[in-house]
């Protein structure tokens, strides 16, 4: 799990942490929710990356006090797109 590479990334302003394992072409997004955080797919994104998939867990969150990535002092979660 060592491989694992962390990157952040700006999206509408906002700060957000990606976990990022293996390096093919076709990509499975691990999406975790309240309280968790990236790491609780860990297991997962090596075994998807392992099969020859490029795994990517970002963190999001509703509360500043929650994981490494920022978010908004209303709790609102901000949209992709």
């Amino acid at each position: 799990m060592d491989k694992i590479r962390h990157n952040f990334i700006i999206v509408q302003g906002l700060k957000l942490h990606l976990a990022e394992l293996g390096s093919g072409l076709n990509v499975v997004l691990f999406l975790h929710g309240f309280p968790e955080i990236w790491y609780s797919w860990r297991h997962q994104m090596v075994a998807v990356a392992d099969a020859g998939f490029r795994a990517v867990a970002p963190d999001y969150k509703r509360l500043r006090t929650f994981g490494p990535s920022t978010g908004t002092r209303e709790g609102n979660i901000f949209r992709f797109g």
